[in-house]
């Protein structure tokens, strides 16, 4: 049995990735990442990095990206729901300035993998979200830029139907949109 089935999104290089459970009368049991297995499916990436963040329903993080020493990102949730956006930021891409989005929650166990040169963001669908993303690259504040969420040229589809407030970083609340903001992917 495949512990992991990757599945390839409309743009190039971008997965989302389905683990197998082994449940129990325990509880159940899963790997969230195997280095061989994702080595074989063509994602040959080292993580140098993990990182975990809690939020609130309606808590919209992103668009970020590091602008010089960019970050591959594998990401999901470990409790709640949340909808997460990849923005494809390499200009030579038949796909730039395109973007596609996965719901991962702690209920289907979906991952997402988004490569460098792309913006990542996602929003809170559920009352709290717990997410974890593992980083080919350290984080750099100073490095650090951004795309408007709401961007009307991207046009991301956020599911907004129960969310009652967007709430934002202040710094998220400054980012351009992408036809104004530099890029060097």
């Amino acid at each position: 049995m495949e512990k992991f089935t990757f599945k390839k999104t409309e743009i190039e290089d971008v997965y989302i990735i389905e683990t197998t459970k082994f449940p129990d009368e325990r509880g159940y049991f899963m790997e969230t990442y195997q280095k061989e297995e994702f080595s074989k499916a063509g994602l040959n990436y080292e993580f140098v990095q993990d990182n975990q963040s809690k939020s609130k329903k309606g808590v919209l993080r992103g668009l970020h990206f590091q602008k010089t020493q960019p970050q591959g990102k594998l990401v999901r949730v470990i409790k709640g729901t949340v909808f997460d956006v990849a923005v494809d930021l390499r200009k030579k891409s038949s796909t730039y300035g395109k973007w596609v989005g996965v719901t991962l929650s702690d209920e289907n166990h979906k991952q997402f993998y988004i490569p460098k040169g792309f913006a990542h963001g996602f929003l809170v669908l559920s009352d709290e979200a717990e997410f974890t993303y593992k980083c080919t690259d350290f984080y750099k504040a100073n490095d650090e830029g951004g795309v408007l969420w709401n961007d009307p040229e991207i046009n991301i589809q956020w599911p907004l139907d129960n969310i009652n407030e967007i709430i934002l970083s202040e710094k998220d609340k400054k980012w351009k949109p992408l036809k104004e903001t530099e890029t060097n992917f």
